[in-house]
């Protein structure tokens, strides 16, 4: 319980403007959630700067620091750098309710924000899908270029060939492939 009241940010007791508020983070954090399979340990600094208004409080989070994440080709563990801003506003409004992924309605009388949560998702969207060790970027980048199409098959014959005029199909001295042969025999009847 203590854990997470250490993230509350007492919203009713600043006033109007911009004030400053830093976390620190380690391998504490990430245990203090259920779901946590992808990052176990790291080291983050957070810098929320907040800016209240008459209607609105604006977050905005940047977030620093080092994730221990996992090869997903080598199972070898690494130290992913991480250095990103994230936005999430608050408004206040009759009921406290998540109008979309980056805005929260809250009450004009909530005293505390806790953003631990938001902290935590924040890092995971900021993985990379791959998480791939740096020793095995360069040997992963190869293989991506030929699964994605960096490959062009190369036909045998010379590029000489192709300029040439076009032959009449008939003269062609190498059999017409038979999937194709109706289709010729209809181009040449025009």
């Amino acid at each position: 319980m203590k854990f997470w009241k250490t993230f509350d940010i007492e919203v009713i007791k600043f006033k109007e403007g911009k004030h400053v508020i830093d976390f620190e983070i380690g391998d504490s954090f990430f245990q203090n959630f259920e779901d946590n399979e992808i990052v176990q340990k790291g080291h983050l600094t957070i810098r929320v700067n907040l800016n209240k208004g008459a209607n609105v409080i604006e977050l905005d989070f940047h977030i620093k620091g080092t994730v221990q994440l996992t090869c997903d080709r080598s199972l070898e563990v690494f130290d992913h750098p991480l250095d990103f801003s994230e936005k999430m506003i608050y408004k206040y409004g009759a009921e406290e309710q998540e109008i979309d992924e980056d805005v929260y309605m809250i009450t004009r009388d909530t005293p505390t924000i806790n953003v631990a949560q938001l902290i935590y998702e924040f890092i995971l969207l900021a993985l990379p899908a791959k998480k791939i060790h740096p020793d095995h970027r360069n040997e992963l980048d190869d293989e991506e270029l030929e699964v994605e199409g960096g490959y062009v098959y190369i036909d045998s014959e010379s590029e000489e060939d192709d300029t040439a005029e076009d032959p009449d199909p008939q003269s062609e001295s190498k059999p017409v492939d038979p999937r194709w042969e109706q289709l010729m025999k209809l181009k040449n009847k025009e």
